[in-house]
């Protein structure tokens, strides 16, 4: 009985670090697009990650249009 709650407890340990390893390799996986002018790059991970990358061209464009209520 005992046996066989070790033999689980183990299985349920590596399932654990097979988990958290997939999960690091994912953070690895990328997408990457980029606007046909080159003004916008936005890149997203398989972990659902999303960095957008603007340049100060088309940033300051946008904040001169931002309104703060």
């Amino acid at each position: 009985m005992f046996g066989d709650m070790m033999g689980m407890m183990n299985k349920i340990k590596e399932t654990q670090e097979k988990v958290e390893a997939t999960k690091e390799r994912l953070k690895t996986v990328l997408i990457d697009e980029e606007s046909s002018d080159g003004l916008l790059k936005v890149t997203i991970t398989a972990t659902r990650e999303i960095k957008i990358y603007l340049l100060p061209m088309i940033y300051l464009k946008i904040k001169s249009n931002l309104k703060i209520i």
